[in-house]
């Protein structure tokens, strides 16, 4: 045995004896069957144990699947500067295994490549094998053809279900296993996941529901990979199997590990709210993610999961049911894979501050102390040693500030706050105080890509010639469709007399259809009508309009649309969609349901088939300008240039209705404009196209437009977080950076620790002007400051002599730097606000 294996091998050995009950994540769960030099995770109460080692374990989830290959380094560049130490992803089945038997792990499904580049930025891996995700992604993740198996009940003690579940799970383990990515291996991955939050659907299953997480905890552990297995949401997770929680305060609301001998793990901290077509905007702040993080730990917690922390794009046709393109553009690093500060940095400080309290954290012994009616202490020292101390200040009343006192000295919590002093001595961070940077997000229009000249296809309306009746009822559209495109047509005729019109002019028939969703255009003898939706929380729709029949026979066709499968709940293979009911009121003959009328069915459209979203497809069919009336059901074309700069790019949708995107062949997914919020504004408007989608010249720009709308307004914008701010108190701590733990031993890194602003351009860029500085009462948000009654004449000649030019800088917070002779309000608390810009 090597001198290193023999290394590895004691400080594991050591690990076990210091960690009383230790548990092994391995399917024999005996600590001799296991071999130990390649490192395997275990755990106890306290914490998972890696490499033999305690860790304290900061993670965040970004999907390989939602974002390009070509921007995984620098997203995963931007987790670890974020202070995170793990990524956490789902894997996807139904893009795994679109076709039962056909595997797809290419491109930006290449789940080894993306696994393996985490690992080269040193970063370990929690694997959420799944293989029902929800994550607001289709169909739960499940393949479509599973539902199709004879028999088969999805996510039950169910046979069928079971053994393609099964075939699933170990083919991903297989798959890691060959490439070595698992941490016994040498690889990243200390944690995977079966199942998802199971116990939201568990009592509808009754006994086959408890029967059901017994099999797939067994089913998983036997899997043999080393790591260990987590439940989230599941509250009688079998052992060895460590139930999690998700949620915003799991510090709060988790009731804890169900056996002593588990950590407490939080697979899922929400960062924002995942949008759905039809949303207002909805946002977290940081300052309660960071006292839910804060919170957490101090209770024993030692991973915490941002969900998101990259959300990025639902290319194609991948989002669930209503659900946006943009997928958690709020998170820490937004949709353009840009950090979205405050969010970002600020958890960035947390993470500094709550590694400065690992030692105490993960060896000493906790204890809690009432300071108030809604205050507290909650610490952790070493026995032997009482100078290795941590604590957490808390202030749990979220309008009243606090002033505490705890070990002799007084402390000042604003609400809802907690700070935390790695020696239990010294405030290095609050959660409430941000000393970090703030930004704003811009799109700017490009200067070379908005030279749009579009052309114009119109999607052949079908005839019941090209779509003969072949059912008495429509079909169910999920099982029509079978998830091969968003669109289906339902036609049948309608034969009228003279005598079967209104004869007056005042009365016209009405056309009503009960839809079971998602959304629908009508056509009568081959003109709109007119279009319904329903929406996230009502799928179901009724369309009403009047209608022009003629006498003779007259022709309707539906056209039904879904957008995404269901995502969630129970019995997800009972889920219904399309027209139900088809009734024509205000006829002389009285009302008539063509419910069973006969009805034809044809799947996709014609630019479906020929691909005409590519350059050889639009080949296929007849171009024209785009002089005129809109009409529905139009595909639209140009070409565009690569907009200037190395900025993401996105594409607003100004004036469209609904439909689809493609740049080069390639969908950047669904838009709705037309389908406004409560605020009178769609939920998204701009549309991310990466840049590695993009060429130099000529980019092939597609649209198919659903309603009646032209592209005349469409602009490609370039994105850029250049405008930087920051809003610092007198009272503000200085920042986490100003300390560190050596040798065990806590420390300032200066001579002087003093509160300051600091500012830094994004990607290598400079300060090129200061667009406000105010030290005084300011007040507003970043890109929105306002002066205040109180205002240092020299404050923005002060900021410009520190920053412009340099691609960072520090401003003290200094009265005297400001006020040199006399303090014009020497009674109210100072802040500095500053607002630069930033460009290369």
């Amino acid at each position: 045995m090597t001198i290193r294996s023999c290394r590895v091998l004691l400080i594991a050995l050591v690990s076990m004896v210091i960690s009383a009950g230790a548990t092994i994540a391995h399917s024999k769960g005996h600590v001799g069957n296991q071999t130990l030099q390649h490192g395997p995770v275990t755990y106890d109460g306290r914490s998972l144990i890696i490499n033999g080692k305690r860790e304290l374990l900061f993670s965040g989830s970004i999907h390989y699947t939602r974002s390009t290959p070509e921007m995984w380094p620098d997203l995963l560049r931007k987790a670890k500067q974020g202070g995170l130490n793990v990524i956490q992803t789902y894997v996807f089945w139904n893009i795994h295994e679109p076709v039962q038997g056909q595997c797809n792990f290419k491109g930006n499904y290449d789940l080894v490549k993306f696994i393996k580049l985490v690992q080269k930025h040193g970063m370990y891996v929690t694997l959420r094998v799944g293989p029902f995700i929800q994550a607001e992604w289709n169909h739960g993740g499940l393949p479509y053809w599973l539902r199709e198996v004879p028999n088969l009940l999805f996510r039950t003690d169910n046979a069928p279900y079971k053994y393609y579940m099964k075939k699933y799970v170990t083919m991903i383990v297989k798959r890691m296993r060959e490439a070595k990515l698992f941490s016994p291996q040498g690889g990243p991955i200390i944690l995977a996941q079966i199942e998802n939050e199971y116990n939201h659907i568990q009592l509808a299953y009754k006994e086959m529901g408890y029967s059901y997480v017994r099999w797939a905890a067994n089913m998983a552990v036997k899997q043999d990979a080393g790591v260990p297995w987590i439940m989230c949401k599941q509250m009688d997770a079998p052992d060895p199997v460590i139930n999690t929680c998700n949620g915003r305060h799991c510090g709060d609301t988790f009731q804890g590990p169900n056996k002593p001998n588990k950590p407490a793990l939080w697979t899922e901290n929400w960062t924002a709210q995942y949008r759905v077509f039809g949303d207002p905007p909805s946002q977290r702040p940081v300052e309660d993610i960071a006292f839910s993080v804060a919170r957490f730990v101090s209770k024993n917690g030692v991973l915490t999961n941002y969900y998101m922390y990259h959300g990025g794009t639902n290319f194609g046709r991948t989002s669930a049911i209503f659900t946006t393109t943009r997928y958690y553009d709020e998170a820490p690093v937004d949709e353009y894979g840009l950090p979205r500060d405050p969010k970002w940095s600020h958890l960035r400080d947390l993470h500094k501050a709550l590694k400065l309290c690992k030692k105490p954290l993960l060896w000493g012994v906790s204890g809690v102390q009432k300071l108030g009616k809604d205050t507290e202490a909650r610490f952790y020292e070493l026995k032997d040693n009482s100078t290795i101390c941590a604590a957490f200040l808390a202030n749990n009343n979220s309008r009243t500030e606090a002033i505490v006192n705890w070990r002799g000295q007084e402390y000042y919590l604003p609400p809802h706050s907690i700070s935390i002093l790695p020696d239990c001595r010294t405030v290095v961070f609050n959660t409430q105080t941000i000393v970090s940077q703030h930004n704003a997000r811009n799109f700017v229009r490009s200067k070379v890509a908005n030279n749009l000249k579009w052309k114009k296809s119109q999607e052949p309306i079908p005839s019941i010639v090209q779509v003969p009746i072949n059912s008495k009822t429509p079909l169910e559209l999920y099982n029509l469709l079978k998830d091969v495109s968003d669109y289906a047509w339902y036609t049948t005729t309608l034969r009228l007399s003279r005598r079967d019109l209104p004869m007056k002019a005042t009365i016209k028939p009405v056309l009503r259809i009960a839809n079971l969703g998602h959304a629908m255009l009508v056509f009568v003898n081959g003109k709109y009508v007119g279009s319904g939706h329903g929406s996230h929380d009502e799928k179901s729709f009724i369309f009403q309009k009047t209608v022009s029949f003629t006498e003779g026979v007259n022709e309707i066709g539906l056209f039904a649309m879904t957008v995404g499968l269901p995502d969630s709940g129970a019995y997800m293979e009972h889920r219904y969609a399309g027209p139900r009911e088809i009734i024509v009121l205000g006829l002389n003959t009285g009302t008539l349901d063509l419910s069973q009328n006969g009805w034809g069915h044809h799947i996709g459209l014609n630019g479906e088939k020929v691909k005409l979203f590519t350059e050889e497809g639009s080949k296929q069919v007849q171009w024209s300008n785009t002089k005129g009336a809109a009409q529905a059901l139009t595909w639209y074309k140009t070409y565009f240039d690569a907009p200037e700069g190395r900025d993401p790019v996105a594409i607003r949708m100004t004036g469209m209705g609904k439909g689809m995107i493609w740049v080069n062949g390639q969908s950047i997914g669904r838009h709705w404009m037309s389908f406004l919020s409560p605020l009178g504004q769609p939920t998204q408007s701009e549309y991310h196209i990466p840049r590695s989608f993009i060429k130099p010249k000529q980019n092939f720009l597609v649209v198919l437009e659903e309603e009646p709308m032209k592209p005349d307004d469409i602009e490609i914008l370039t994105v850029n977080r250049d405008t930087i701010c920051s809003f610092i108190t007198e009272y503000h701590p200085p920042n986490v950076k100003s300390w560190e733990r050596k040798n065990s031993h806590f420390r300032p890194v200066l001579d002087v620790v003093r509160t300051s602003t600091e500012l830094k351009c994004p990607n290598y860029k400079k300060i090129v002007a200061v667009e406000f500085a105010s030290f005084g009462d300011p007040t507003g948000v970043c890109g929105s400051y306002v002066l205040g009654n109180c205002n240092s004449p020299v404050s923005k000649e002060i900021v410009e002599q520190h920053c412009l030019g340099k691609s960072s800088c520090v401003v003290p917070i200094d009265d005297k730097l400001f006020f040199k002779k006399n303090d014009a309000c020497p009674d109210i608390k100072k802040t500095l606000a500053a607002q630069v810009k930033c460009a290369y």
